[in-house]
C-alpha cells in the first residue's frame, strides 16, 4: 500500500511500507527548470514524479511549431545538472524524462484552452448529456467554472466539473 501526503510548507513525502521517500514539491522543481525553459523558449507544460520501484521525473514541453527528439534531448541535457545541483530526490535514485504531451492531452491550464480556441475539441463527460457522454465540437470559450462549445450553429455551455476530459480532437486525414 502506498499512502500519500501532502504538506503546504514541507517537501512532498511519499510513505511506503518499507521506508520514507521525499521529493521537492513540483513547483520548487519547475522554478528551478523555468529560467532554462525561458532561455530556450520552452513552454513547460507539466511537471510529474511518479513513485514506485523506479520513480521518474518528468518534464513535459511544448514549442512553438511542436516539439521534437531534438528539443526534448536538448532540454534535457541543459537542466540535468540544475536538477544533480537541487536534489530533488534528497540523494535517492530517480530516471529523468523530457516529453511532449502528446496531441491529445487534456486542456488543463488557461493557456491550453487559448491555444484551441476556435478548433475541434473532443468532451468526454462523467454522466450523459443529451443523452450522450461524448461529443466533437468546436471550443468557443471558457472561464473558471465553464466551457463554452459550439457544433453546427448550436451553442452548449458545460461546467468543468462535468467533464471527465477534454483534448484538441486530432484529425488524423491531416497528419498524413
Amino acid at each position: 500500500m502506498i499512502v500519500l501526503l501532502r504538506a503546504e510548507q514541507n517537501p512532498l513525502s511519499i510513505m511506503l511500507f518499507r521506508g520514507i521517500m521525499k521529493t521537492k514539491t513540483i513547483e520548487e522543481i519547475q522554478n528551478a527548470l523555468q529560467p532554462i525553459a525561458d532561455e530556450q523558449g520552452i513552454e513547460i507544460v507539466e511537471v510529474e514524479f511518479k513513485q514506485g520501484k523506479e520513480p521518474a521525473l518528468t518534464v513535459y514541453i511544448d514549442i512553438e511549431g511542436g516539439v521534437d527528439l531534438n528539443t526534448c534531448e536538448k532540454f534535457h541535457r541543459a537542466i540535468d545538472p540544475v536538477l544533480d545541483e537541487l536534489d530533488p530526490t534528497f540523494g535517492a535514485p530517480y530516471t529523468l524524462n523530457v516529453s511532449s504531451p502528446g496531441l491529445d492531452r487534456p486542456l488543463k491550464t488557461d493557456r491550453d484552452y487559448a491555444k484551441c480556441i476556435g478548433q475541434r475539441v473532443e468532451v468526454k463527460l462523467f454522466a450523459p448529456l443529451k443523452g450522450k457522454k461524448f461529443f466533437e465540437l468546436t471550443l468557443k470559450g471558457h472561464d473558471e467554472t465553464c466551457v463554452y462549445l459550439e457544433d453546427k450553429g448550436e451553442e452548449m455551455k458545460i461546467e468543468k466539473a462535468k467533464i471527465a476530459k477534454i483534448c484538441r480532437a486530432i484529425d488524423l486525414d491531416s497528419l498524413l
